[in-house]
């Protein structure tokens, strides 16, 4: 059976989360009575920690906002996964401007723990190993990224001042329907109503971001991510490709995912086995096609080029290295 005091921090870290507690659902995380709850209630006020009471039907316990609470105090398991997620998220590259934040926080969260908790959360930390390369740090400014997500919340529009990939400079109104982390990179996306359009843009190359006066609503059913991922499947660089493939969308999504190519499926052929005979139109913007022969030689699928016939080159020549290495003999022993 836990021990009161026990009991009594469980009940702060319940009212740390936030929200109103209602008595009863106190009473059964604590297991306890709704009398006890109210002691311990009690218990935490002595303590100098701020609890209002929340009257009527739907009311219970709160913490005051704004109270800002004594040093963390974690488990095993939450120490584990807030050093875990610090890790994490430099390497993923979703940093902000202070890049330095997470490893002062993660020295701060280290220092705090108890000794015998702290060496094997490092012998866990020493041990690990990642499959994939850091991200690139391409990080926003601190407030530039709180002061649009606050538009977003309260779907209220910013001005901001961007730098554009050719580095021309401009500023423009924005109304922001969403944040999105893509590869180790931070966009916002929504209308730009000066022009009437949806863009997207880099949380990097914007300068200054200012609240301003009004209000809008985002279109129903706008997924963010999607519409960031379409965006940058439409990117144009130094090659417009254009395939059909033969196979089924599941599998020419492994191969070409949205950020990558916009697929669509083409009417079938007359007579066309519908189980085998489905083609699909995938079109993707690239600065080289090199990556491209073999990647279709790994889908294994029958496809055509429609365009540029530099491609067909490459992909026959691939076809016959592929075909020497094949024919050429084995070494004797």
């Amino acid at each position: 059976m836990a021990r009161p005091t026990a009991r009594v921090l469980t009940l702060l870290e319940l009212l740390q989360s936030g929200g109103v507690r209602t008595v009863a659902e106190l009473a059964g995380r604590l297991d306890v009575d709704e009398r006890t709850v109210r002691r311990y209630v009690d218990h935490l006020i002595d303590l100098d920690v701020p609890v209002e009471s929340v009257r009527g039907r739907y009311g219970g316990y709160r913490l005051t906002s704004g109270y800002r609470l004594p040093p963390l105090m974690l488990s095993d398991d939450e120490a584990l996964a807030v050093l875990l997620g610090l890790v994490a998220g430099r390497r993923a590259g979703l940093l902000t401007a202070t890049g330095t934040a997470s490893e002062t926080a993660a020295a701060k969260i280290r220092r705090m723990l108890p000794e015998r908790l702290a060496r094997r959360l490092d012998a866990v930390l020493d041990s690990l190993a990642f499959t994939a390369q850091p991200g690139e740090a391409l990080a926003p400014d601190t407030e530039v990224l709180l002061s649009i997500a606050d538009a977003v919340r309260h779907r209220r529009p910013v001005s901001i001042r961007y730098t554009g990939g050719d580095g021309r400079r401009s500023e423009r109104t924005l109304h922001p329907y969403g944040l999105v982390a893509h590869s180790g990179r931070w966009y916002v996306t929504g209308e730009d109503p000066g022009i009437g359009e949806d863009r997207t843009f880099r949380l990097d190359r914007i300068a200054d971001a200012r609240t301003l006066p009004g209000s809008f609503e985002p279109p129903a059913g706008f997924d963010p991510a999607q519409h960031v991922l379409s965006s940058l499947a439409r990117t144009p660089y130094r090659h417009a490709v254009t395939l059909r493939i033969q196979s089924t969308i599941e599998l020419i999504r492994t191969r070409f995912p949205a950020s990558v190519g916009r697929v669509e499926e083409l009417p079938p052929d007359d007579g066309a086995d519908p189980a085998t005979g489905r083609w699909f139109r995938v079109q993707l913007q690239a600065e080289r096609l090199d990556w491209l022969p073999p990647l279709l030689a790994s889908l294994d699928r029958p496809f055509v080029v429609e365009r540029p016939d530099e491609l067909r080159d490459l992909i026959a020549a691939l076809a016959d290295r592929l075909a020497a290495s094949a024919r050429r003999p084995a070494p004797r022993q």
